[in-house]
């Protein structure tokens, strides 16, 4: 699977040298995605799912013509999942209360079991979560204590594209797309998903 995150949040501010602060626009927000099943012998399968500020549709590449169509005119995440996406090699460093959370989730605490998907790309993690809803976490840790994930071109495009398909994305605190950005290449955490999960784990981590 090979995603490209091809348009993000635009910033009318281009540098901080001036010291003005970053001021962003919802202008749209997007990626691509190239699916290819080698097992069953599938024809190779290109997504595009984008907006403007207008909901969220997906577009799917037809070979036969050599451009996108549209295939999902209106991508809206369910309210609740039962996958999580997280990278738990590094759970021991997070923050208590995301562990607890996960906890959660995996002894059943939300009435149904979950399922552990992560394959290590933003975008292919988020595009199935936005699909299938559920929560993709990448907290803070030890060695990143402010988060890793750059705020204004991976956490700002993927928080405008989850809430305008009704999703939630936070950085632990509050919405991402409230963060006013003090520097180009700023990082933060990121948790995005499904409000069922988002509401319990906005919860847990006030109860800290």
């Amino acid at each position: 699977m090979r995603c490209i995150l091809y348009l993000f949040v635009l910033g009318v501010s281009p540098t901080l040298a001036d010291r003005e602060p970053i001021r962003l626009v919802d202008v749209a927000s997007g990626f691509g995605i190239r699916e290819k099943n080698t097992f069953g012998g599938e024809k190779r399968k290109d997504f595009i799912i984008e907006t403007t500020g207008n909901g969220v549709a997906g577009f799917t590449l037809d070979p036969s013509i050599g451009a996108y169509t549209i295939s999902h005119d209106r991508i809206t995440m369910p309210t609740k999942g039962s996958i999580y996406s997280v990278n738990e090699a590094q759970a021991d460093s997070f923050p208590e209360p995301y562990r607890r959370f996960l906890a959660h989730l995996r002894s059943g605490g939300m009435g149904r079991d979950y399922s552990s998907r992560y394959i290590g790309s933003l975008v292919a993690d988020f595009h199935r979560t936005l699909l299938k809803g559920g929560v993709f976490l990448y907290p803070p840790t030890a060695r990143y204590p402010s988060g890793k994930l750059r705020l204004m071109y991976e956490a700002n495009p993927i928080a405008f594209l989850a809430e305008q398909a009704g999703g939630i994305a936070t950085n632990g605190t509050g919405r991402i797309m409230e963060i006013t950005p003090t520097d180009l290449h700023q990082r933060t955490p990121l948790v995005v998903g499904s409000p069922e999960e988002m509401s319990l784990l906005a919860e847990m981590l006030k109860s800290k």
